[in-house]
């Protein structure tokens, strides 16, 4: 027969025991909460990058961000009326030829150099956005200046939650040549590369433009490069800082795109 002393052992070991169990369950919580933090800062984006992490496109519900954002960088609410909605754009471009996406900002102008013939779906959107004038009066609304050094842009909305209705695939992923053992490769500075969710081929209109080598995973389509003077011009922005001096945000300096045009050659 038990007695009651060690009836009360007992029930003090297994309430020690449930203890131990409620608080083993809360450390692997805590555990993936933070490993679920550090994709997200991961990604860019757009959460973003970018970024990243990372994001971008009607899909992009967990809010993106660079390289994401991302803030990611990951868009709960539906595009803007003015939005193209439906499928991707279908192809209309020279896929053999260069092109050149060029930003009036009121920093300046960001000329963007891009290849169709290695990212022929990215071009061939950016190019029927920027014929929409889909980009015109969109802000840069992220800046990422410890880890990511990325400027993102791209959203209608300015908040990082914006798309074009549509996602494109992912292309030249391979350009910047096999991860590391840290599972990451250089994005040079001057690389401009697409934003998404975190989640293959979910690209929309974010993207992110590096203005400082920055390591990240090869998810991100990797569709163009910067000229000097368009690289230096970023580099003056992500010299000013964030606003309220955070290491991700808002730019200090406003990056307005008056107009965005893309033209063959």
């Amino acid at each position: 027969m038990v007695s009651s002393d060690q009836r009360r052992r007992q029930l003090a070991r297994e309430k020690f025991e449930r203890q131990q169990e409620r608080r083993a369950a809360a450390r692997k919580r805590r555990q993936r909460i933070g490993a679920i933090a550090a994709a997200v800062v991961l990604v860019l984006v757009g959460g973003a990058v970018v970024a990243a992490t990372v994001v971008d496109g009607k899909d992009d519900k967990d809010k993106q961000t660079v390289a994401g954002d991302q803030s990611n960088p990951s868009q709960n609410a539906s595009p803007p009326a003015d939005e193209p909605k439906g499928p991707e754009p279908k192809m209309a471009i020279d896929a053999k030829a260069k092109y050149t996406m060029a930003m009036t900002t009121d920093q300046g102008t960001v000329s963007i150099g891009m290849d169709a013939a290695k990212t022929p779906r990215t071009v061939n959107s950016f190019k029927a956005l920027a014929d929409k004038g889909y980009f015109n009066k969109t802000k840069c609304h992220r800046l990422t200046t410890e880890g990511i050094f990325v400027l993102q842009c791209g959203d209608p909305k300015g908040d990082g939650t914006g798309g074009p209705g549509y996602n494109i695939p992912d292309e030249n992923l391979t350009a910047l040549g096999k991860a590391g053992t840290d599972g990451s490769v250089s994005y040079p500075a001057g690389t401009v590369a697409m934003a998404n969710t975190g989640q293959p081929n979910s690209g929309g209109s974010q993207f992110f433009l590096v203005y400082k080598e920055t390591r990240l995973p090869p998810t991100y389509t990797p569709f163009g490069t910067m000229d000097a003077a368009s690289l230096k011009a970023v580099q003056k922005v992500a010299a000013g800082g964030v606003e309220g001096n955070a290491k991700d945000g808002a730019p200090k300096t406003a990056v307005t795109v008056a107009k965005a045009t893309v033209t063959k050659g």
